[in-house]
């Protein structure tokens, strides 16, 4: 079995929100969670164009409607279904997804090296 990491409770992202976290001790890339719903869509935290963070602010990685991840730096809008960049300057490719379960407690997890 894989080992994993808990980032948080499913109840502590609000519905149609998200939420950062930080790398694994020693990394430098940190991870987004989406919910919607009863589920959450987890990537690494880095705009494939040129690996910067996402937000600019914590946990502002959606646009104002709360339809596409944004990256802040460079205007670039993913798909929170797939992390695929539609505009942009990396549009066609897309953000590093990061397999994610809830158990039956409703705690998020992550493969413990995600984001490293």
């Amino acid at each position: 079995m894989t080992e994993e990491r808990a980032l948080c409770r499913l109840e502590e992202i609000a519905d149609g929100k998200a939420r950062g976290f930080s790398g694994v001790s020693g990394g430098f890339m940190g991870l987004l969670a989406v919910r919607q719903g009863g589920r959450v869509r987890v990537y690494v935290n880095a705009c494939p164009h040129i690996g910067v963070p996402l937000e600019i602010m914590p946990d502002r990685f959606l646009d104002g409607a709360g339809r596409r991840i944004v990256c802040a730096v460079h205007g670039a809008t993913f798909r929170i279904e797939d992390g695929f960049c539609l505009t942009g300057p990396c549009a066609g490719d897309s953000l590093e997804a990061v397999p994610a379960r809830i158990d039956a407690e409703g705690t998020i997890w992550v493969p413990a090296e995600a984001g490293a």
